[in-house]
């Protein structure tokens, strides 16, 4: 468990029991443990003020405003004032925070101060790129600076709980979640969970730093078709060597909360899932924060097929160990009559409210519970520039180059007539992306903003054509624009007279995100037609993608002599990308998902299983796992991304043929920058085990590296393998390491690598 340091701990004449004088109780309290003051706490609880404790109600009320008098609104305000709401979401602002945390603090018997939650998930007001972006920079320690800012951003206005990180594996990029994960790999997938804990949390007895949540736990990223809020069906295999590894890092990491998911998971709603959240999260891994529902997903089990009615989800919920209820309603409703009946034991609350008030005591809220209620903090830190600065810095980092032919990219800084052509180009609300409810439109930096920042050249634009019509911050009453060609003609002509055009074309930032399933992984509207027209007059083309997810081009691949990845960046998007095309930043992003040819191959991804039947040797052969129309490779693969350098690997070494238990093997390869500037290489190690007692992936990222090499210099890598590196989930049920052989693999991407052999000996 994260250590934390603590303050004395004060009890406030407003409300926190009162037992003599502050000095005198100080001296006392110093000597008791954080666990004693729980124990302390939950025996002056009623066990409707501990049910309290477990609901979570949404922003009801403006605190500005009249009380509310009637309806649903003044039902929660009257709950809050009776101690019955431990947690609220949707509130921001330090004014409505401490007005709120004034009421629990100061009105209620016991004074038990609130957590206040939001959805900071990549950025506050200052936004850095979509997750999935930030997790192709490969890049942990920019990637927990990310959180950091995010955090410290949103303490200042009074939140001290973020709904992140996603931490969920996905190998479809259909699901429109993708946008807020860490893409398709567990091992990346857990380093960058870790850093993104470590980021939001920090220090806890900090005022900058507030908890962080792991979701959805689990199976969220494995929906069935795709589609958002599906059915999940995955075997053990899959769910603890895939699935679950993110989560059992972000745990080991020391976060605090746990989100479930709306899935069910071996027919049974995550909500109400006893193995995973009671066996797995609770037993196995000895997880001590606790755990969230996600928005309804309570009542949402009636739907299911699962609950009959409220009072029901409420008891399968609670007896499944999921312990805060967040907008159902069930627990603040029934618990306690569940209780009273029998149904539910009090003491499987009062576990639920233990780990809810440690979480508050380790936060540091009975201490202070105005620790993130100061308006002079507030102004001085939300959008200040040190935060552009980093989310800049993000930005750059997280673009990948797909494809530079003829070195067409960098531009030349002068002499050129340079044609910017599409609606997002000039667009400062959509690079923002999904989940940032907390920013203001037209705020990031327009792609067409960062190239006039390049006076040199001749700079035309012309829209092209929209992506979609009617109001883009509201996408469920927004149409894809698949008729309008008006402005093809502007930017044909634009086109034709230009030295280089640059089209920025994907996705509107509300495309993706929670809800925002895709059947077509195309370009969406007309913007494929546009690419062909603009091509047949001036194919000296830079394509700029903006995507929450891994698009279907093929046409483009093949035609297209210059593809840069770059995403939604958020608030310093249009220069980040200006500095990338022209070369004041040497793009070094990898993809962490795999890009397909066709939607119809999806879920594609690296670290597929053989099959009995991968290939056949006959040339006329049908009977092997294939399409007869497609091709089984990704259009990019996991791990791909190019640069301005050019890098040469070489000299694949092993220190040994073989380990045994309790001993290591390096491996090492030498990494040379044939090209002519400064660049960063992100070096991946890959592993086979050719043999399991359960079938084995081809290929697992097990390592991996960023380097900078200078033109002409040469570096040598040097992984470490040991018994740890090679463990999986057997078929005994057990994590660990099984004697055989092993193929090791190292390059660049997943897979252009050099190759070796080893064996581990038992």
């Amino acid at each position: 468990m994260m250590q934390i340091i603590r303050k004395p701990y004060l009890f406030l004449a407003v409300g926190l029991f009162v037992i003599g004088s502050v000095e005198a109780q100080t001296k006392v309290e110093n000597n008791i443990s954080l666990d004693k003051k729980v124990e302390s706490l939950l025996k002056k609880m009623t066990l409707e003020e501990k049910v309290g404790q477990l609901n979570q109600y949404n922003g009801f009320w403006d605190v500005t405003g009249p009380t509310p008098k009637e309806g649903l609104a003044a039902k929660k305000y009257d709950d809050l004032k009776k101690g019955l709401v431990g947690s609220m979401l949707n509130v921001k602002g330090v004014k409505d925070v401490r007005a709120l945390q004034k009421i629990a603090v100061e009105q209620t018997r016991l004074g038990i101060p609130l957590l206040f939650g939001f959805d900071v998930i990549h950025g506050y007001k200052t936004i850095s790129p979509i997750p999935l972006a930030e997790s192709a920079s490969w890049d942990l320690e920019a990637i927990r600076k990310s959180a950091e800012m995010a955090a410290e951003e949103a303490a200042a206005v009074g939140i001290n709980w973020t709904f992140a990180p996603m931490v969920d594996i996905s190998r479809d990029a259909r699901w429109g979640r993708v946008m807020e994960g860490v893409g398709e790999d567990p091992y990346l997938g857990s380093r960058i969970a870790e850093a993104r804990v470590k980021g939001f949390q920090g220090d806890l007895s900090s005022n900058k730093n507030i908890l962080a949540c792991a979701k959805h736990f689990a199976g969220y990223g494995f929906a069935e078709s795709g589609k958002d809020y599906n059915t999940v069906d995955v075997g053990e295999s899959t769910l603890q060597n895939v699935i679950f590894p993110p989560f059992k890092a972000s745990s080991d990491a020391g976060v605090r909360t746990f989100m479930n998911s709306f899935n069910e998971l071996n027919g049974i709603p995550a909500t109400a899932n006893s193995y995973l959240q009671r066996q797995i999260l609770k037993g196995d891994w000895k997880f001590q924060g606790f755990v969230v529902s996600d928005w309804g997903s309570m009542q949402e089990m009636k739907a299911h097929g699962y609950a009959k009615d409220d009072k029901h989800a409420a008891e399968l919920a609670i007896n499944a160990g999921s312990d805060m209820d967040m907008e159902s309603n069930g627990y603040v409703d029934y618990l306690a009559q569940l209780v009273r009946e029998g149904k539910v034991k009090e003491s499987t609350v009062d576990d639920a409210v233990r780990r809810v008030l440690k979480v508050k005591f380790e936060l540091g809220l009975f201490d202070n519970p105005y620790k993130y209620c100061d308006e002079t903090r507030e102004l001085a830190t939300v959008g200040k520039p040190e935060f552009h600065k980093e989310v800049l810095d993000m930005a750059k980092k997280s673009i990948v180059l797909l494809k530079n032919n003829n070195n067409l990219l960098p531009l030349k800084k002068s002499g050129q007539k340079i044609a910017l052509i599409g609606a997002l180009a000039n667009d400062k609300t959509s690079p923002l992306g999904n989940w940032r409810i907390a920013a203001d439109d037209n705020t990031a930096v327009s792609v067409l903003e960062g190239l006039q920042s390049y006076k040199e050249n001749q700079l035309t634009y012309a829209k092209g054509a929209d992506v979609a019509l009617g109001n883009p911050k509201f996408i469920f009453e927004t149409k894809i624009n698949t008729a309008d060609k008006s402005g093809f003609e502007e930017a044909i002509t634009a086109a034709k007279s230009a030295d280089v055009v640059i089209l920025v074309l994907g996705e509107h930032g509300l495309q993706s995100g929670e809800g925002r399933s895709r059947a077509d992984l195309g370009l969406p509207g007309v913007q494929q037609e546009l690419l062909e027209a603009v091509y047949k007059v001036n194919s000296n083309i830079v394509l700029v993608l903006n995507n929450g997810r891994p698009l279907a081009i093929p046409w483009a691949e093949e035609h297209i002599p210059a593809i840069v990845e770059a995403w939604q960046l958020g608030t310093q998007s249009g220069n980040a990308i200006a500095q990338v095309l022209y070369g004041d930043y040497n793009p070094s992003g990898k993809l962490p998902m795999t890009f397909p040819r066709n939607v119809a191959q999806v879920p594609i991804y690296y670290n597929y299983k053989s099959t009995g039947r991968p290939v056949m040797n006959e040339p006329e052969s049908v009977f092997w796992s294939h399409y007869i129309d497609e091709k089984n490779t990704p259009l990019y693969p996991f791990g791909f991304g190019l640069s301005y350098s050019k890098f040469e690997y070489s000299d694949l070494k092993l220190s040994s043929a073989s380990f045994s238990k309790n001993g290591n093997i390096e491996v090492s390869v030498s990494v040379k920058n044939i090209g002519k500037v400064i660049g960063k290489e992100v070096v991946q190690l890959y592993i086979r085990d050719l043999i399991g007692s359960v079938t084995r992936p081809v290929l697992e990222l097990k390592g991996f590296e960023m380097i900078v090499i200078k033109p002409g210099e040469e570096k040598k890598v040097t992984f470490v393998i040991s018994e740890k590196t090679i463990e999986f989930f057997t078929a005994n049920s057990k994590w660990e390491a099984e004697a055989g052989d092993f193929k090791v693999f190292i390059g660049g991407n997943s897979v252009e690598t050099l190759k070796g052999d080893f064996q581990f000996l038992k």
